[in-house]
Parts: C-alpha cells; structure tokens; sequence
C-alpha cells in the first residue's frame, strides 16, 4: 500500500456546514455513548461530502467531536482510499480503473485522455475543475473500461465517450451514469439472451398456494 499523507497546505480552520452538523449528530446518534467512536467513518465522509477532501483541521474537529486522540482519526482517514487528502476538482472527480479487465478493453486510452484534456494524475487540473485518478478494481468489471466520477459510475467507456462526459461537466450539466454503449445494466453486449420472456420472473406464471384446511375466500 502506498503512503498516504495530508496535503502540505491546509486551511487555518474548519467548521461542520449547518447540514453537515445534523447529519453528524443523526450518525452519533446511533451509537451508545460510549460507542460514538463508531461514527468517525461515516463523518469523515460527510466532511468530504461538503468540501470534496479532509483536511487537517477537520480531523482535529472531529476528533474532538467523538472524544477519540486525533492519531485514530488520522489512522482511519489515511488507511480508506475513497478519502481524499488533498483538494480534487470542483466539477468531477475521475477515477478510471486500471485492474485487468478494464486494461484489455481499453482503459489505457482513457487514462491518456485524460492526461492530454486534464493533465497528470492525482493532481488538481490548473482550472480546478478536475482531477482524475487511476483506481483498482471498482466491481464492474463486465462493463469495462469504466469510470467512477464523482459519487457514480459510467460504463463502456471509449476515450470519445469520456472526452465528452468532461465537456459536459466543465460546461455545467451533470452527464448521465450508467452504460455508454447502450446496455442495460449488465447484460451482454447486443442485449440480454436470457430470461427474455418477462413471465419467467414477473410473477404472472406463479400458481395459487393451496394452504391444506384452510377456508376458501368468500
């Protein structure tokens, strides 16, 4: 695993946003007392939620929050990968995937893609608008190659597909997740080959359950 460290610039303090102090208090909530601990998770990824990362002075805030040394906080936020240490871009977020499946279908290219639109990765494009990652395994390995961007995913990817999708998000619009091949979920490319009889699984074949003695409806 590789080391991961705080940004080397960080803001001189942090507050929760009135939204992101409820929330917090709903996940304490929880918990026994005793057990608020329990929460650091889910808070650490409230505070990324309202800022796009976590930094120092959040941590210390939260730590003081649930009443745990700041070193444990530091301990969880440097070990979870899906916590960002440093600033990433206003508009998206791109973690392409890497693993073997998505390099055999391509996802080379759209990591060169986005070496030449955004510039190197893991750092902030000099807009601020974007950065993009390269990430192992996110799962969707029969859609590959594949992106998470943002909280979402987008599938089928070719390096045109993705050259539009951040157009799209440096213009403003919010791009639709999902295949960009137009398959449903993740059923075969050219469309599914089972079950393509809707009775098969809608219900409609089930017979009545004959319960023994049982009364026959009015």
């Amino acid at each position: 695993m590789s080391v991961r460290r705080l940004a080397k610039e960080q803001p001189a303090s942090w507050d929760f946003a009135p939204d992101t102090l409820d929330k917090a208090s709903w996940w304490i909530s929880k918990y026994p007392a005793e057990r608020r601990q329990s929460a650091v998770i889910p808070i650490l990824w409230l505070i990324q939620k309202q800022d796009g990362w976590v930094c120092e002075p959040a941590i210390r805030k939260l730590a003081q929050m649930l009443g745990m040394p700041v070193i444990r906080v530091l301990e969880v936020v440097t070990f979870y990968t899906m916590f960002q240490l440093e600033p990433v871009g206003s508009a998206a977020l791109i973690q392409v995937c890497g693993t073997t499946p998505c390099a055999l279908r391509g996802a080379n290219e759209l990591m060169a893609l986005c070496r030449d639109k955004i510039g190197p990765k893991d750092q902030l494009s000099a807009d601020g608008l974007f950065t993009w990652q390269e990430v192992e395994c996110l799962g969707a390995c029969v859609n590959a190659p594949m992106a998470q961007i943002n909280d979402y995913y987008y599938e089928d990817l070719t390096p045109a597909t993705l050259a539009k999708i951040i157009d799209d998000f440096k213009a403003g619009l919010s791009p639709k997740p999902g295949s960009y091949a137009g398959r449903h979920t993740s059923e075969p490319a050219g469309g599914a080959l089972t079950l393509t009889d809707p009775s098969l699984y809608d219900g409609s074949r089930a017979k009545p359950l004959k319960i023994p003695n049982a009364p026959e409806p009015a």
